[in-house]
């Protein structure tokens, strides 16, 4: 036989209900303002401290000495592999400087214009800055990412339901998981580091557009639940 809850057991549920309610809007707010306007994230200046101390260098996966094309896929898990290995490899020894890179992922951000503003701000605390480009230059510096996992967040699901038309159809948000690799040179040594890394990337794909397109990045070390 069932017995009808008491008012306390209502009250508390009624209370249990509410506060999911609330984490779910708090969430969707948040995933709303990181795509449209964006958090101030704190910058990731890279220094040579990060390759103070020596190990053996792995020269068989350097990263690229000139920028590689980045495109843009229709598949959302390729796009976003493309930009995370794109985002991480680039090489203070060839000719190429650091604005080659920030307009190579430029080039793929979303035409509508509404967070490119925002995704700049992205790109730039993920390069190292121009004084630490210098300074790592002169190390011979260059960096790649090794990706473990690629998955969605598990609440963006009702992230996504609770934003609604906030955001365009086809929105969507991948969490990287992997390991960035740097080597150079330190007092005429081969020295070499590696350093596990996770952020998410928010895109938009069909049915807005044929292919993907940047919206924005998480902080760095900081993804999305």
């Amino acid at each position: 036989m069932l017995y009808p809850s008491s008012p306390d057991q209502l009250r508390r549920r009624r209370i249990i209900g509410a506060a999911a309610a609330i984490v779910l809007l708090m969430l969707a707010a948040t995933v709303y303002v990181v795509i449209r306007s964006g958090p101030q994230p704190q910058p990731h200046a890279a220094s040579s401290s990060e390759l103070s101390q020596p190990a053996p260098a792995n020269p068989s996966t350097p990263a690229p000495a000139t920028v590689p094309t980045l495109r843009s896929e229709a598949d959302s898990t390729t796009f976003v592999r493309d930009v995370a290995t794109s985002l991480f490899a680039w090489d203070t020894t060839s000719l190429t400087g650091r604005d080659a890179y920030l307009r190579q992922l430029a080039s793929v951000a979303d035409p509508g214009g509404e967070a490119v503003a925002g995704l700049m701000s992205d790109l730039d605390t993920y390069l190292p800055t121009a004084t630490a480009w210098t300074t790592l230059a002169q190390y011979d510096t260059r960096q790649w990412l090794t990706i473990d996992a690629v998955t969605v967040p598990t609440q963006w699901a009702a992230a996504l339901a609770q934003a609604g038309s906030a955001l365009k159809p086809g929105t969507a948000a991948l969490t990287v998981e992997g390991i960035r690799h740097r080597a150079g040179v330190w007092e005429g040594a081969p020295v070499s580091s590696e350093h596990p890394v996770a952020f998410t990337v928010f895109v938009v794909c069909a049915p807005t557009y044929p292919r993907c397109h940047l919206l924005r990045l998480s902080v760095l070390d900081k993804p999305l639940p």
